[in-house]
């Protein structure tokens, strides 16, 4: 699971935008398994992780919703405290840039799932071992 296809969609600030992305994917059997979508101003961007990326963009394709596609790391750790920190400083010891990152853990959970973008997915993912 460490290197995921994420996709992202450029959506207007305005009531039910972010409704009709997630609709469009459910309505073609796409289960949305993480998401990013940041206050914006005018047009953001909307990140998800989805189940079946081939089955997303088909979905957006007919819906003639553009979109891009990245490659991403996506780490199962441990929900504690320090752990992504952990994660941060090697990547910076290593000189690797973290673009941005988002992470979600049911309470109680014994692991968090944390997605970080980096521009070489290939050469972070060595450094963490994965």
């Amino acid at each position: 699971m460490p290197k995921v296809t994420q996709i992202t969609v450029s959506l207007a600030n305005k009531p039910g935008a972010l409704a009709q992305l997630c609709s469009t994917l459910g309505k073609a059997g796409v289960n949305i398994t993480a998401l990013l979508a940041p206050e914006i101003r005018g047009r953001g961007k909307v990140r998800v992780l989805v189940d079946n990326p081939e089955k997303a963009k088909e979905a957006l394709n007919t819906a003639k919703v553009r979109f891009s596609e990245e490659e991403v790391i996506a780490l199962n750790l441990d929900n504690r405290p320090g752990a992504i920190a952990e994660v941060s400083e090697k990547l910076a010891q290593s000189k690797i840039n973290i673009r941005y990152s988002y992470a979600t853990a049911a309470e109680g959970s014994a692991k968090a799932t944390v997605i970080i973008a980096v521009r070489d997915v290939t050469k972070a993912l060595s450094v963490l071992g994965e």
